[in-house]
């Protein structure tokens, strides 16, 4: 089992930054390839961003390409979501999940373990 906690959420305004967090409780964190994903009201979840397990691969949604950056630290259990340039259309509930694999994929379906996400509002 696998608990991921996200933290760093918050009220911003439009073009500015946010650095999310995700904390892992497992003790082979980098034997997960880990995923950020979004969800807006009335919308489905969406793919934001991957990472591989050793962090030498990443995968972005076009959306996000240029404005977030995706990163992990094995050594302390935790993937991050640096987020630039924020957009009001960036508002959402963000979630990181964990796959036990090393390849990344945007489904969402294909990860098992899940955070129970932190908001993000933008305001314009």
């Amino acid at each position: 089992q696998v608990q991921l906690v996200e933290s760093g959420g918050g009220l911003v305004q439009a073009g500015g930054s946010l650095r999310l967090s995700c904390a892992a409780s497992a003790r082979t964190f980098s034997s997960y390839a880990m995923g950020w994903f979004r969800q807006a009201p009335g919308k489905e979840r969406e793919f934001v961003a991957g990472i591989t397990r050793t962090g030498a691969n990443t995968l972005y949604a076009n959306s996000m390409q240029g404005r977030f950056t995706i990163s992990r630290d094995n050594a302390k259990n935790t993937v991050y979501l640096q987020m630039n340039s924020l957009k009001p259309e960036d508002t959402a509930v963000y979630y990181c999940a964990a796959r036990n694999n090393s390849y990344i994929t945007q489904l969402a379906t294909r990860y098992e373990y899940w955070g129970q996400g932190t908001q993000v509002t933008i305001s314009s």
